[in-house]
């Protein structure tokens, strides 16, 4: 198997061995830095994540001995199963990519290496964003000492975690005026992600102009649809046909979005929400 060519491969295209040809790789301290780093990387897609994956990339993440780099990529990839399994819980056995214990014990770790001194700040940076896309009420505190240290960095962090942990209104809306333009990615997706009304448009502004970087502009889609979906589509409608073909499927699955709707929200999977 070709982890460069898998790289390149769609994920739902990938053989059914590529989750264990992952692993392989990430559990071999003597494997090339750089395999180790794409195996890292695509070890947290959705069509391979499970236990194994898991506790091999936090492995990685706790491992003082590995690149920063590594780590850092490591902890970015527990972030969408933390995610999927805080909004989809347990009950559904063809929902779950990572079992009740194991989130359990990666949100406890990463809680416990983010309060650890001494870790490298970018990483304490990625831990912090990882374990925010399953909040819980210690991230409160986390996020709003982020925002507040003047650093933009920890800024970039802060606003980032805001599109997941409640309370942050107000720094999510100021935060679409800042010049920062990861600032700005960030705050268009946490108004998406929050509905937040009074950046719909913001939002539709830059989701229709030519001028718009491009990945801000697929984000804005996707905050346009979820501030006012009754009106997305009318909002969009120009752009349903754009000789751009990625803005043309992210305004289709913008859209098609809209249709799903999550239950069990309220936490009746026997999880304590939120862990303290």
């Amino acid at each position: 198997m070709d982890l460069k060519r898998l790289q390149d491969t769609p994920p739902w295209e990938w053989p059914e061995e590529a989750g264990r040809f992952f692993h392989e790789i990430l559990v071999d301290g003597g494997a090339d830095p750089s395999d180790r780093l794409i195996a890292a990387e695509l070890a947290g897609d959705y069509t391979v994540i499970d236990d194994t994956l898991a506790d091999a990339l936090l492995a990685i993440v706790q491992d003082n001995s590995a690149t920063e780099a590594l780590r850092c990529t490591a902890a970015v990839s527990l972030g969408p199963a933390l995610e999927h399994a805080d909004m989809m819980g347990f009950n559904d056995p063809d929902d779950i990519l990572v079992s009740k214990k194991m989130f359990l014990g990666v949100q406890k770790t990463l809680r416990k290496l983010y309060m650890a001194p001494g870790l490298p700040e970018a990483l304490r940076r990625r831990v912090l964003e990882t374990s925010a896309q399953a909040p819980r009420e210690w991230h409160q505190e986390a996020v709003r000492a982020a925002f507040a240290s003047g650093d933009e960095a920890w800024r970039s962090t802060a606003v980032f975690c805001m599109g997941f942990v409640d309370g942050f209104e107000q720094e999510i809306l100021a935060a679409l005026d800042n010049d920062n333009e990861e600032i700005h990615y960030h705050a268009v997706r946490a108004a998406g992600n929050w509905e937040l009304e009074a950046a719909w448009g913001h939002a539709v502004s830059l989701a229709l102009s030519d001028q718009t970087e491009k990945s801000l502009r697929l984000a804005a889609i996707e905050a346009v649809a979820g501030i006012r979906p009754a009106e997305a589509s009318m909002a969009l409608t120009d752009l349903m046909d754009s000789d751009d073909e990625e803005i043309a499927e992210a305004v289709f699955e913008a859209l098609s979005l809209l249709s799903v709707f999550y239950e069990d929200e309220e936490g009746d999977d026997g999880i304590d929400r939120p862990v303290q």
